[in-house]
C-alpha cells in the first residue's frame, strides 16, 4: 500500500445538506440516519432534510421525522 493511500477507515462524517446536493465539512465513510441510528454509506446517502440538516436512511425514515415535526393543529 502505497502511504499515500487512505485505508478508508469507517469514521462519521459531518455534512451540510443542501437542496438536491450535500458538503462535507468534516471526510467520513458515512453519517447516522436521525431516526434510526443507522450508518448510511455516503455513496448510498439519498435521503435528508435540508430545513433540520439530517440525514435518513430511507423514505420511511424520511417520512416518519417529516411527521414528527409537522404542527399538530
Amino acid at each position: 500500500m502505497n502511504r499515500y493511500e487512505n485505508p478508508r477507515i469507517p469514521s462519521e462524517a459531518r455534512i451540510r445538506y443542501l437542496d438536491g446536493d450535500y458538503q462535507v465539512e468534516t471526510p467520513g465513510t458515512f453519517v447516522r440516519c436521525a431516526v434510526t441510528g443507522t450508518a448510511i454509506p455516503l455513496d448510498e446517502l439519498k435521503y435528508w432534510s435540508v430545513e433540520l440538516q439530517e440525514p435518513y436512511v430511507d423514505a420511511h425514515a424520511s417520512m416518519k421525522r417529516y411527521l414528527e415535526t409537522q404542527v399538530k393543529n
